[in-house]
């Protein structure tokens, strides 16, 4: 069903993992009033050809071949969202996504920022989606299958008052940006396909809860990519590399350790 990776490949995805937790807190220090998402996705290319990373996502084949290093979803923008120049508005609530392969190894990441202060719920909304990603990572070390991490997640966005949008999942993840198995982050998607799958040490997964502020339709722009909530109302997006071990849950495109500050510095990076 899946491959699972040794502790030497786990190491080497958690430096691709590291790149990219790099461009996305890059990127992060731009966002602003007035920045355009074509700017904030120089900064990440930027971030991979300092690193010697390769984009994974720029030339992906679709409608049209994806023109970016980075998907930026902003509002109503599900996922997919074209980089170009949208600029940036006080009150904003945008997903940066992104991910690269570095020495052969790929890891995968999205951060959900604001563009100043929030209303109300659209910081509920926020909320509630980056506390859906920290639960799944968090029943991922004790769950012995996928499915019970999927009900918990979908039992918490039903308690915060949010739609979780299903017509995307997570991936595993290795050698490609994609891998088997499939990741749903609802129930109901793991009871259509039967696709429920056992959790253990060396398994990798791109877990990516997507939240929406009204109900869960979805449409696609013109452009063939760029995936909004078919009401108009905001959604939001976050999303880690995962890696089961046999000590528990380890985040690859988390922030590094002290002792792996040195690793990014020697690309000219302030850590």
């Amino acid at each position: 069903m899946y491959q699972l990776k040794t502790p030497e490949q786990l190491t080497r995805m958690r430096r691709a993992g590291l790149v990219v937790w790099q461009a996305l807190r890059e990127a992060g220090r731009g966002v602003r009033p007035g920045v355009t998402t074509a700017e904030l996705d120089q900064v990440i290319r930027d971030v991979f050809q300092r690193c010697d990373a390769e984009p994974l996502f720029e030339g992906r084949p679709g409608r049209t071949r994806f023109p970016a290093v980075s998907c930026i979803s902003v509002n109503e923008e599900i996922v997919h969202g074209v980089p170009g120049p949208r600029r940036l508005k006080p009150g904003d609530l945008l997903t940066i996504d992104t991910g690269c392969r570095l020495e052969g190894w790929c890891a995968d990441a999205a951060v959900l920022l604001a563009v100043g202060p929030l209303s109300s719920r659209m910081e509920q909304l926020a909320q509630a989606t980056r506390e859906t990603l920290q639960l799944a990572i968090d029943r991922m070390g004790r769950a012995a299958r996928w499915g019970e991490v999927a009900r918990a997640m979908a039992a918490h966005v039903r308690r915060r008052g949010f739609s979780l949008v299903e017509g995307y999942v997570g991936h595993g993840i290795g050698r490609q940006l994609h891998e088997r198995p499939d990741v749903p982050n609802h129930p109901a998607q793991l009871a259509r396909t039967g696709a429920d799958f056992p959790l253990q040490p060396g398994l990798v997964l791109a877990v990516e809860p997507i939240l929406a502020l009204g109900g869960k339709q979805i449409r696609v722009r013109e452009d063939g990519w760029t995936v909004v909530t078919a009401d108009g109302l905001p959604a939001a997006h976050v999303e880690h590399t995962v890696a089961l071990t046999p000590k528990g849950t380890w985040v690859l495109t988390g922030p590094p350790e002290p002792q792996e500050r040195d690793w990014l510095r020697r690309f000219g990076f302030t850590v």
